[in-house]
């Protein structure tokens, strides 16, 4: 834990402690108002589409994807555009474990396109998105959301996995954090399917549920607003994300459910991808007794 995100934990502990003590006071001796509830747990959580590891130069540089990543000090980290020996565009690296042992963080890999190889090259090759965590994963699921493929010269929407979700266990707080990248296309059509799919994986989980990603729309979108309600956008009035440079619209998203309370959210200033991070930190309650 760095320095920066000590002081953040501190400085939540101390808050939620001053609030305990006025609420003993305040109650009367014995009452159940006079036992205080468990503080609730700090989480940084960050999404970044890393581009494959490329700039917005489009110069292909992997540690400069986990420097930039690194500085954002998350806890958990959805990644979006993540080469595993997908091509030469990459290096054939496999992005989502190589980025893992930079940062010393768990991860889980749940690809959206899984491909024979090319020869003479035997591993096959998949792109999708990525969690890194730094506490526990209890379970991870790559779910099926509609889809639209890049890949297929004839695409018609069709149920395909990329849609990932982890559970962490964070001191105690069970947390679900889901990671997504919608379809970028002009037409709405698909985005407002998987707005539905993703709703429908989110409803038979319970507990406090995080989703983070590159939704291709910004948040006031109209196929997006079954999201809110079920969710809130942890930023409403938060900054541009893409491109990275000169950035003119906000479509990295943090969203939380309703018991998670949001501290502070803003996006870091980097061109190490064509999109920039937004890191979000939260408040998360921990399970009642």
């Amino acid at each position: 834990m760095t320095r920066t995100h000590r002081s953040f934990v501190r400085r939540v502990l101390a808050a939620v402690a001053l609030g305990a003590a006025v609420t003993l006071v305040a109650a009367s001796p014995g009452s159940a108002a006079a036992r205080p509830a468990a503080p609730p747990v700090p989480l940084r959580v960050a999404t970044y589409n890393i581009h494959a590891g490329a700039g917005e130069d489009n110069v292909f540089d992997l540690g400069r994807t986990a420097r930039a990543i690194g500085d954002l000090h998350a806890d958990v980290v959805g990644l979006q555009e993540v080469d595993v020996r997908w091509g030469a565009r990459s290096e054939f690296r496999d992005e989502a474990r190589d980025l893992a042992r930079m940062l010393h963080m768990r991860v889980f890999f749940a690809p959206v396109y899984d491909l024979p190889a090319e020869p003479p090259r035997t591993q096959r090759r998949r792109f999708g998105v990525a969690v890194l965590s730094r506490y526990p994963v209890v379970s991870a699921e790559n779910h099926e959301i509609t889809r639209l493929s890049t890949q297929s010269p004839d695409p018609v929407p069709e149920p395909a996995p990329g849609f990932a979700e982890v559970t962490v266990r964070a001191r105690g707080a069970l947390v679900h954090v889901y990671t997504t990248h919608l379809d970028y296309r002009a037409d709405p059509s698909v985005r407002r399917a998987q707005v539905d799919d993703m709703l429908a994986v989110l409803a038979a989980d319970a507990g406090p549920k995080v989703l983070v990603g590159d939704f291709n729309a910004e948040p006031g979108a109209p196929e997006l607003a079954r999201l809110w309600g079920p969710l809130a956008d942890a930023a409403p009035h938060g900054g541009m994300t893409y491109p990275a440079a000169a950035p003119d619209r906000r479509i990295d998203v943090v969203a939380v459910s309703p018991r998670i309370a949001v501290a502070g959210v803003r996006e870091a200033v980097t061109t190490a991808s064509d999109h920039r991070p937004v890191v979000a930190d939260l408040l998360v309650p921990r399970p009642r007794s």
